[in-house]
């Protein structure tokens, strides 16, 4: 059954270099190629949006990086603990990082997503994203191989 939450008792803050243990974690555990500690840490120091999500007892719940360029957010990465997923978190941070990417002056939200991730995929879709595009080859696969990215936007 899924949880109902009070989005009030959730805590929602920027990320800050003592929370990359943490976000390093839960990455591991839902991404088969996840960002290594030099992404977020590089991440963090280029001054993008990232935003953390946890709940009342401290549990990081998931997270958000999004970078502004011109007049696109790029989102470069979100993910949602494996053990909470399917409870509405994911629409939450994604209507966070809309807001700002609304609140930085930014016309567009850009992002990729593999083909395989079918999850993520509908979630963009029902939120509203288009298919725009795909990058050959953009992501690492198994056995060194590659595996295409779907380019989507929203228009803000």
């Amino acid at each position: 059954m899924a949880a109902v939450w009070d989005l009030a008792r959730l805590n929602y803050e920027p990320m800050r270099q003592a929370d990359i243990e943490g976000v390093l974690a839960l990455e591991l555990t839902v991404y088969p190629h996840p960002w290594s500690r030099a992404n977020f840490l590089d991440s963090l120091a280029s001054g993008y949006q990232a935003w953390i999500l946890r709940d009342h007892a401290g549990e990081l719940l998931g997270y958000f990086l999004l970078m502004a360029i011109v007049d696109e957010a790029h989102l470069l990465n979100v993910a949602v603990s494996a053990e909470r997923q399917g409870q509405g978190l994911g629409r939450f941070l994604l209507n966070q990082a809309v807001a700002c990417a609304r609140g930085l002056g930014m016309e567009s939200v850009l992002l990729e997503v593999r083909p395989s991730n079918t999850r993520a995929l509908e979630i963009y879709e029902r939120y509203g994203f288009a298919r725009i595009g795909l990058r050959k080859g953009y992501y690492p696969a198994a056995y060194q191989q590659r595996e295409d990215a779907i380019v989507m936007r929203l228009g803000l």
